[in-house]
């Protein structure tokens, strides 16, 4: 999506164009790696391109210059810019917030269908207690609960991490003599 503005969420901005860059294999959350360009030329016309760089995959688009927007417009979107730009920060940093425990949270979910048997009773309702504030801290709380509901459920997943990577090592070395590691 290509937008124009000054505020920090593309919600409050003006939508000049959108495109999509289709053929990219599935790939987990965050793995992929795009880099757009942006390029304007004498008349003017804005090119937005868009590649995938571990695949090359590749979009582009051009955006036509548009006159429609005179001064007072122009004034506006700024002085808009300066009248929201700490209820705009707050919004932008409980959104990446929540981008992270949401991240988080699949990530221990996850790790729990997998290996949950190494956990006590009481360690998984420890891991589940952490969970449940954390999904509470996202539909309630700003931005920095989530930031501290994150830290509290890492340092409560902790342990059951240090058990999953002596597990892992443990399968890896197994049947192996020392001359071969």
């Amino acid at each position: 999506h290509v937008v124009q503005g000054e505020r920090e969420l593309v919600a409050d901005c003006r939508s000049l164009a959108q495109f999509t860059l289709r053929g990219i294999p599935p790939m987990a959350a965050g793995a992929a790696r795009i880099r757009v360009t942006f390029q304007v030329d004498a008349d003017g016309l804005l090119s937005v391109s868009a590649r995938e760089q571990t695949t090359g995959v590749q979009a582009h688009i051009e955006v036509k210059p548009s006159y429609g927007l005179d001064d007072s417009v122009i004034t506006q979107m700024l002085k808009d810019s300066f009248t929201h730009a700490q209820t705009d920060a707050r919004q932008r940093a409980r959104t990446e917030a929540t981008v992270e425990a949401e991240s988080i949270i699949a990530a221990v979910t996850n790790a729990l269908s997998i290996d949950a048997d190494l956990l006590s009773h009481d360690e998984q309702q420890v891991i589940q207690t952490a969970l449940e504030h954390t999904q509470q801290q996202i539909r309630q709380g700003d931005a920095q609960d989530i930031r501290d509901a994150i830290h509290a459920l890492n340092h409560a997943t902790d342990e059951f991490a240090a058990k999953r990577m002596n597990r892992n090592i443990q399968r890896a070395l197994q049947g192996k003599n020392v001359r071969e590691i």
